[in-house]
C-alpha cells in the first residue's frame, strides 16, 4: 500500500506549494497525477504551472487532452493513474478509496488550514487510513517555510 502523505498549508497556499513540490518529484524522475474535482481549480493549475517562477515551468496536460499518457504531470478530475505516476496529489477534498492507494507509491493529501470543508476531509481520510493499515505522515511547513513531519 501506498504512503498516505497530509500536507497541512498554514502559510503557503496550494498553489505556492504544489509547483514546488512537483519540480522536486520531476528532478528525481518521477510522474504526478494532480486530482481536484474542483474544474475552476484544474483550469487554474494549467495556466499557473507554465508561469509560476520565470525561470521554470513544469509540463504537464490535462487528462481530456490527446496523449494525456505521456504528460509527466496530470491535471484530471479523478484519482486514475493514466500516465504511470509514482505520485497522486488530492486537492480540494477530492475523495479517494482506501483500497486505490495501493496504485501509487505516495499519495499527497494536500489541504489548507483556512479550508474548513478540506481539513474535516483530511482527518476523516487519515482515520480511514489509519484503520486501513496504512501508512500515514503529517507534514507542516516551519516559520522557514521547510516541509517538516510532525505525525
Amino acid at each position: 500500500m501506498a504512503e498516505l502523505w497530509f500536507y497541512h498549508l498554514e502559510q503557503a497556499s496550494v498553489d505556492e506549494a504544489l509547483p514546488e513540490l512537483l519540480t522536486k518529484l520531476l528532478a528525481r524522475g518521477g510522474r504526478a497525477v494532480v486530482a481536484s474535482q474542483d474544474e475552476a481549480r484544474l483550469e487554474a493549475l494549467d495556466a499557473h504551472l507554465w508561469t509560476f517562477r520565470d525561470d521554470a515551468f513544469l509540463p504537464h496536460g490535462r487528462d481530456s487532452e490527446p496523449q494525456a499518457s505521456r504528460q509527466p504531470v496530470l491535471l484530471s478530475t479523478e484519482t486514475r493513474n493514466v500516465n504511470g505516476a509514482s505520485m497522486l496529489f488530492l486537492l480540494d477534498a477530492t475523495p479517494i478509496e482506501i483500497e486505490t492507494l495501493a496504485d501509487w507509491d505516495r499519495v499527497v493529501a494536500m489541504f489548507e488550514a483556512r479550508d474548513e470543508g478540506g481539513v474535516s476531509w483530511a482527518r476523516e481520510l487519515w482515520s480511514a487510513a489509519r484503520k486501513g493499515d496504512a501508512e500515514v505522515s503529517y507534514w507542516r511547513q516551519n516559520d522557514q517555510g521547510r516541509w517538516e513531519k510532525k505525525a
